[in-house]
């Protein structure tokens, strides 16, 4: 089938290549239409301080005109904010947005009671709050906010801004720079890898363009995406990220086997035909093997993980559109000019096939228990981290330090009385009857006795009462994220409340558990739907039960060795000033993309790998030297390979927002693991351990492979060897 696509993209190439260019036209155009990003977030009310912070809003809230606000801080070395000259140079600061038909109200320390004043200024005297409210919401505030930040100019005081606002204003900021940055670094580093790969500038040109034009492909349709759904504001830098990773890694794979053809003799239509059959292939199960990978993600709904998976299979199917249509039609046209322009940089594999990857794979299968026994206990000791891992939610600590937003949201939780503190908004809900009746006040009190008494528990806010609810405002002391934050959610909701009524608790402690909790119970079922889809797709590649189980078995003993590095790194803060990040709990949105990205791209390698080894075996029937001739023929290739997607996922490394730079440093390890130690050391070993068990299974199973028509080969190897 893929030989026969093939000899049509030879004979149909000038229609295929213009057709491939008005697509790409289509996608540039989408492209610079662009779409709105959010944190591709939903209201499905799948948790509880979902469902309690739901009704606080529809029975509590006073101000449904929307809106939002930013907060200023003015501070100075000398002065006291009760000194008379400190509120002058504040409130002339003020004055030029004090009248902007864009502010709705400036709330100070010198427009409030007494009583209230004292919450708007700092423990030490020398800083005073100001809060400015403003009409628009969304990507208008954050513009609205840059206007009016920069008209604000105290001449005896410094000021820096913080709020919702600002924070997501720099967020977005700080994410466009990243890809910015991510792009410039990536694009000259792998043409350099490509052209040392293929020692000439037209075939090094191929795979760097292709990542291009997928990469357009992709955030095109990520935007047409964001017009049907919330799409997270992370999704262009992990489109980006995979996009260009997977296209590349397609290329390489397509035009090295047409280059090998040619170079056997064969003529450009049997080159592309056979290119096709092998390589073509290999890439579009790759593809499927990445885009069930990235299926974890949609098992996720509600959460902006969902919008990340969608997104990037995306640009995983544009990459292998492309891999399958834009670049054979040009290998078609260029046929031996694919070598022009040639650089003495690398040699040329020996043709006998005793090169260096085959004396290693020799030297592994001379003594697989003496390399499996240190490699795998490597791999294990590499995943030890993992065990202590602390999920929290991502908060303002994943943007750098040097942030105005940053900056002032520290001062804020340090100098000011009560912003320290974790509210816990406690509801009870009646859906029947007045909250106020007699018994249910009494039980209402009881309730607040009780809850009084829990450990690290400050106070108790009077109660707010609603159509149906009544909120009671558990204060303390503890940090959001906290162990201790955590234990008091955990004693609140043990509590009841008798007389119809039912116990919501919301609030950002409640939020950051509920969620974690839920990621951990989608957890195995979307990990269990992955691995097997996997499977089945790598047994009709391959036609084995065997291998499938091998592959996915050191997949995850290297998914968890990244996942490992990833605790170190991240989590313990090891590196955190090399690599210029504040050491923090682990998002728990990570793993799961690290997972599914990771177990569905180091199916390239193990899609190549096997494929070669398997031509082999199928033609002699030698195990050990089809193992030994297979990573000769690919092990370059998948060296090659890893460079450059380790070269993409450490340009992403550099980001400033943690959540990114820690999935391209995780993503980079594990890619590095896997090219090399798995790979080259663990995959020979074992196959040269398991023998022709690696080719096993049943008659009918290999039977049914074939009637489908997914076997290369004929009956008779197929039963030869089986």
């Amino acid at each position: 089938m893929f030989a026969r696509w093939g000899r049509f993209i030879y004979r149909w190439r000038w229609a295929t290549l213009v057709v491939s260019i008005i697509l790409l036209g289509v996608s540039v155009y989408g492209l610079m239409s662009g779409g709105t990003l959010g944190t591709g977030n939903s209201t499905s009310g799948a948790l509880e301080a979902e469902r309690a912070a739901t009704l606080i809003n529809n029975q509590l809230s006073t101000d449904k005109s929307g809106g939002s606000n930013f907060l200023l801080i003015f501070s100075s070395p000398d002065r006291l904010a009760t000194d008379p000259v400190f509120r002058t140079e504040l409130e002339n600061a003020l004055k030029p947005i004090q009248r902007d038909p864009r502010v709705t109200d400036i709330i100070s320390p010198y427009t409030v009671d007494a009583a209230t004043a004292r919450a708007f200024i700092s423990k030490d005297g020398h800083k005073a709050l100001v809060r400015v409210d403003i009409k628009s919401e969304g990507e208008q505030a954050r513009a609205d906010y840059t206007a009016l930040r920069a008209a604000v100019h105290p001449s005896g005081l410094s000021v820096v801004g913080t709020g919702g606002v600002p924070i997501n204003r720099d967020f977005s900021a700080t994410l466009e720079s990243d890809l910015s940055r991510a792009e410039t670094v990536t694009l000259p580093l792998t043409l350099i890898l490509l052209l040392i790969i293929f020692g000439t500038v037209v075939a090094a040109g191929l795979p760097l363009g292709i990542g291009i034009v997928t990469i357009a492909g992709g955030l095109a349709g990520t935007f047409l995406l964001s017009r049907v759904t919330d799409v997270s504001q992370y999704a262009l830098n992990i489109v980006t990220l995979i996009g260009l990773a997977v296209a590349i890694d397609y290329s390489l794979f397509i035009v090295t086997r047409f280059r090998d053809e040619l170079a056997e003799g064969k003529s450009r239509p049997d080159a592309l035909a056979t290119t096709m059959a092998t390589a073509g292939r290999a890439i579009t199960f790759s593809g499927l093997a990445v885009a069930v990978g990235l299926s974890a993600m949609l098992f996720y709904q509600g959460t902006f993980l969902a919008s990340l998976g969608a997104a990037g299979a995306i640009v995983v199917a544009v990459a292998v559109f492309y891999g399958l249509t834009f670049l054979p039609a040009l290998l078609a046209i260029l046929g031996p000019n694919v070598n022009r322009l040639s650089l003495p940089i690398v040699g040329r594999r020996p043709k006998s096939g005793r090169g260096a990857w085959h004396r290693m794979a020799t030297w592994v299968m001379r003594r697989p228990v003496v390399v499996l026994v240190p490699t795998l206990g490597l791999l294990v000791l590499a995943g030890t981290p993992f065990l202590h891992l602390r999920l929290a939610n991502a908060s303002i600590d994943q943007l750098p330090p040097r942030l105005e937003s940053r900056q002032g949201f520290d001062t804020l939780i340090k100098s000011f009385p009560g912003q320290d503190q974790t509210n816990f908004n406690v509801v009870v809900n009646y859906t029947q009857g007045s909250p106020t009746s007699a018994q249910r006040v009494l039980d209402q009190a009881d309730l607040s006795r009780r809850m009084a008494t829990i450990p690290g528990v400050l106070r108790i806010d009077s109660p707010q009462v609603g159509a149906h609810i009544v909120l009671l405002n558990v204060v303390s002391n503890q940090p959001t994220s906290s162990d201790g934050a955590r234990s008091i959610l955990r004693a609140i909701r043990a509590e009841s409340i008798g007389n119809g009524g039912q116990l919501l608790v919301s609030g950002d402690t409640a939020f950051d558990v509920d969620i974690i909790d839920y990621i951990i119970d989608t957890t195995p079922l979307a990990f269990g739907f992955v691995v097997l889809v996997t499977y089945l797709v790598l047994f009709l590649l391959t036609g084995s039960l065997v291998l499938p189980l091998k592959a996915v078995v050191l997949n995850l003993l290297s998914i968890a060795a990244s996942f490992g590095a990833l605790v170190w790194i991240f989590q313990d803060g090891h590196l955190s000033q090399q690599l210029g990040f504040t050491a923090q709990s682990i998002d728990p949105s990570v793993p799961v993309i690290l997972f599914a990205i990771v177990f569905g791209m180091s199916m390239d390698y193990e899609v190549l790998l096997i494929s070669r080894i398997q031509e082999e075996y199928l033609r002699t029937g030698d195990n050990r030297h089809a193992i030994a001739e297979g990573l000769e023929r690919s092990g370059r290739l998948i060296t090659g390979a890893a460079a450059i997607m380790v070269a993409v996922f450490l340009a992403f490394g550099l980001a400033e927002v943690v959540l990114i730079k820690s999935i391209g440093i995780g993503l980079a390890i594990a890619v590095a693991l896997d090219a090399t130690i798995v790979r080259v050391l663990i995959v020979p070993a074992v196959m040269r351990l398991l023998g022709h068990y690696n080719w096993w299974a049943p008659a009918p199973l290999r039977a049914l492979r074939r009637r489908a028509g997914l076997s290369r080969f004929s009956h008779e190897s197929v039963e030869k060897v089986a």
